[in-house]
């Protein structure tokens, strides 16, 4: 997800192997100025950011990482804290009602059910309204992502106005004991006057306790400009990066805290309902250093895998008895953390591994479908003593699975290693820096089975 902007970090970082030595600091600033203007952060902000961490080192006694990377880290956190709410805030007395709003395009239908089930995970009730009646199928769109979802929806073709919309919406969060209403709003190819006026009007009719403009990170500064417009014309209190994943030079993420004044408070990691994540400046800085954030992969982790489970899988991985029943579970959990670059790049020193490894797609995976087919065609016991595969076994699991018995052994090869690998790790302090180790060794290799699509 940062990649760009962690590689513009790490290298400016590397460039500083001298104590006290004014040269490499020298050629680390030119560095870093030259990467975050082609990551297309905006040259004001490229410009004071250097300047102040030039200042800082100046007072410093010794020049070295160290020192390099915290003022860094400082002056990041500076930038992307904006005055302001973070992640979601919750009003004293339910509904929380928030407008979504954004430019046709952008991705807020979409977003909208990513927020809905970033709360939901979190224990939440949720109604979504569908109060875009601009564009075609907008509310049939909505609905779909809510039954996907799983979240109550609120609208209907026969709706003329979006006022009257949000409206039956607000009265039915409210009669219904709702903890949040999310309102989707229609969107237009360019600001206008109608555009501005039906949003006024729909703020104006109920209780909002917020406004989020959904940006699309695709757009670069026009992402900067609009979002200001929207905040100057109707007032917002966040903005949410939308298509972060995509193929972007990332600097909008930096350009828009300090260019607009209005705080991120979430950014769209991938194309899947799960790939929303709380835009929190002191963890984003870390990820853009690479530095990781374990703590929000700890948070999204105990969100959709139990406690007890993992703690069970643990311990049948220390012991060497993880099996196949176990490990489709464990792809199965894996999948709703959300992409996998974003994933990795909240692990200590695994985000620059993210761009070589782009392809990976769970879902798609042909090597996955392949194994499912192969644990689908075991009988109960098989699945959970692989030992007991022998070549009869393996000859009736390849026709039930429409696989070749040369493809069966791989898979089982591929299986026992990954098992034994898993245990070393397990109990291993250094675990991280082993694998890190192990990437690098073998990096052009790593997961490419997986991540082949068809």
């Amino acid at each position: 997800m940062f990649s760009s902007l962690t590689s513009s970090f790490t290298t400016a970082i590397k460039k500083i192997k001298i104590y006290d030595d004014q040269q490499s600091l020298k050629n680390a600033l030119a560095e870093l100025k030259k990467s975050l203007l082609k990551a297309d952060v905006h040259h004001k902000v490229v410009k004071d950011l250097i300047a102040t961490i030039e200042e800082d080192m100046r007072d410093e006694e010794e020049i070295g990482q160290e020192s390099f990377i915290k003022s860094i880290r400082n002056n990041l956190e500076d930038i992307l804290t904006v005055e302001g709410k973070q992640g979601f805030v919750f009003a004293s007395k339910p509904p929380t009602v928030i407008l979504m709003v954004g430019l046709q395009g952008s991705g807020k239908t979409t977003t909208v059910g990513k927020l809905a089930n970033y709360l939901k995970l979190r224990k939440k009730k949720v109604l979504v309204a569908g109060a875009d009646l601009q564009r075609m199928a907008a509310v049939e769109q909505l609905r779909q992502i809510s039954n996907q979802v799983g979240i109550e929806f609120f609208g209907h073709e026969n709706y003329k106005n979006p006022v009257d919309v949000v409206k039956g919406a607000f009265k039915k969060a409210e009669d219904d004991l709702y903890d949040v209403l999310i309102v989707d709003t229609a969107g237009r190819l360019a600001i206008d006057v109608d555009l501005m006026t039906q949003l006024k009007n729909i703020k104006s009719a109920i209780k909002v306790d917020e406004v989020f403009y959904v940006a699309d990170s695709m757009t670069g500064h026009d992402t900067v400009r609009t979002a200001t417009t929207f905040k100057n014309e109707i007032g917002i209190d966040g903005v949410i990066l939308s298509k972060y994943d995509g193929d972007i030079k990332g600097g909008v993420a930096i350009s828009i805290a300090s260019q607009v004044g209005v705080p991120l408070r979430f950014i769209g990691t991938g194309e899947k309902i799960p790939d929303l994540d709380a835009f929190l400046p002191e963890r984003i800085v870390s990820r853009l250093i690479g530095e990781g954030d374990l703590e929000s992969l700890m948070e999204k982790t105990s969100l959709v895998v139990d406690k007890k489970k993992a703690t069970e899988l643990n311990r049948k991985i220390k012991k060497g008895e993880f099996n196949f029943n176990d490990f489709i579970e464990h792809v199965e959990n894996f999948k709703k953390l959300g992409d996998f670059k974003s994933i990795l790049g909240m692990i200590p020193g695994m985000g620059k591994f993210t761009d070589q490894i782009k392809d990976i797609n769970l879902e798609n995976s042909q090597e996955l479908k392949m194994i499912k087919a192969l644990v689908n065609s075991m009988t109960k016991k098989e699945r959970e003593n692989p030992s007991l595969l022998n070549n009869s076994r393996k000859r009736r699991i390849a026709k039930g699975a429409g696989l070749n018995q040369i493809q069966v052994n791989k898979i089982l090869k591929q299986f026992k290693n990954a098992s034994l690998i898993a245990k070393k790790f397990s109990g291993n302090k250094n675990g991280l820096k082993d694998i890190e180790k192990m990437i690098g060794a073998n990096k052009n290799a790593m997961l490419s089975n997986i991540g082949k699509r068809r």
